[in-house]
């Protein structure tokens, strides 16, 4: 399913992993500890558990895992994220391999998480599937992914600068919805599928700061899609979406007051238990 978009994502992602770490580690690193406490691993228990941090990208629920001391293993598709997350959390083992086919046998961990990677896959519902399946009976399994574009002040930014001077339709490879699993209900059907119970999802808001220009360099740095969709335009249409997203950017500011744009970034937090 969707062979060239995933060829696509990965390509992209080889690029972009310092520039990703740049760029969001001081928000969505927060979602971390969040995952982590949704699968259990905190306090005494953590040293006692074997944690997978799937589309590990920088490493963050990995490096997080084994600072409470458990077996952390990250693993990303793109084998510069795996050399990013490697320099930055030496305590966790991280290895390239596929979330959509995971390498490793049935009932493997205690616990899995995702942040924010369901919404690159080709396949998201495979994605979770493998989670249930490398899970021993009684694991935890925990993703993150964005709300609604129109909820997302960084989306709702750009995709409204773009809509306004360019399309929103790009010659890019289809996938599927970036957003599906951020909308009502959506989450727990996929964890339910894949034979989760115990399943819930809550909305984690995080912020990120930026300034109006930083948010222009940003978003063409922080996603495949999101640079994909802006280098598609047409070239008399990307100087006017560029100072568009400044416009929005300092508007935004002004109403909120103060020197520094603090972005509303909400985003879903999902978890079930495999039976056992």
């Amino acid at each position: 399913m969707y062979k060239d978009f995933k060829e696509f994502e990965q390509a992209g992602w080889e690029q972009l992993a310092d520039s990703y770490y740049e760029v969001t580690h001081a928000s969505t690193s927060k979602a971390a500890e969040a995952l982590l406490g949704m699968v259990g691993c905190e306090g005494e228990y953590s040293s006692k558990m074997k944690v997978l941090d799937i589309a590990c990208g920088p490493g963050y629920s990995a490096g997080l895992a084994a600072a409470r001391g458990a077996e952390a293993i990250g693993l990303d598709f793109a084998s510069s994220m795996v050399k990013k997350a490697a320099e930055l959390y030496p305590t966790a083992s991280f290895k390239k391999g596929d979330a959509e086919n995971l390498p490793f046998q049935d009932h493997s961990f205690d616990a899995a998480v995702c942040a924010f990677g369901l919404l690159h896959f080709a396949d998201p519902d495979r994605a979770i599937a493998e989670a249930f399946r490398i899970l021993k009976p009684g694991g935890r399994y925990a993703f993150t992914v964005w709300c609604s574009p129109e909820e997302v002040e960084t989306f709702q930014i750009f995709r409204g600068a773009i809509a306004a001077h360019g399309s929103l339709e790009a010659p890019i490879p289809p996938g599927p919805d970036m957003f599906r699993l951020g909308r009502d209900g959506e989450a727990s059907k996929a964890l339910a599928a894949a034979g989760f119970v115990n399943f819930e999802a809550r909305r984690l808001n995080l912020i990120r700061q930026s300034s109006p220009e930083a948010l222009l360099a940003n978003l063409s740095k922080a996603t495949v899609r999101t640079r994909a969709l802006f280098e598609a335009q047409p070239e008399e249409a990307k100087p006017k979406i560029e100072a568009d997203i400044i416009k929005r950017g300092q508007a935004l500011m002004k109403k909120r007051g103060g020197s520094v744009l603090n972005l509303d970034m909400p985003a879903v937090l999902a978890a079930g238990r495999k039976p056992g």
